[in-house]
């Protein structure tokens, strides 16, 4: 069977699945649009590629950053986790405090525009619910 309940040593009850956990609990989440934002910090990035491969659509990571000029401060990384930028600091209060009681915030790519040298890239962060 795909999944199935067991006991595990000891007669715990256990799920057992033939794809794993994550795949169990994909149908079961959802995506609770919190805030558009743009990605701060990409023209200091040392390798200027990596905002060339994003494209609309792309799903980013975020995650916490000790950091000595902002203790709230949450890297975007791509799926491949290369750093990206940061959630501005002006944004990243709440977005900070949710993080840190536990919650998975995700973000994705809603528009990349070239002006100049500098490349901006628009964000939607969303809170991931199960």
């Amino acid at each position: 069977m795909a999944h199935e309940l067991t006991l595990s040593t000891g007669g715990i009850p256990a799920l057992r699945a033939e794809k794993g956990v994550v795949d169990m609990i994909r149908p079961l989440q959802r995506e609770i649009h919190l805030f558009d934002t743009y990605i701060a910090g990409t023209s200091y990035l040392p390798d200027q590629s990596v905002l060339e491969e994003i494209q609309s659509g792309d799903r980013l990571i975020l995650q916490r950053e000790g950091n000595t000029f902002d203790e709230k401060a949450i890297l975007v990384l791509n799926e491949n986790r290369q750093k990206l930028g940061y959630v501005p600091e002006r944004d990243n209060v709440i977005f900070s405090r949710l993080m840190n009681a536990g919650k998975l915030l995700g973000a994705r790519v809603e528009h990349k525009e070239q002006k100049g040298s500098f490349t901006q890239v628009r964000i939607s962060i969303f809170l991931v619910d199960f």
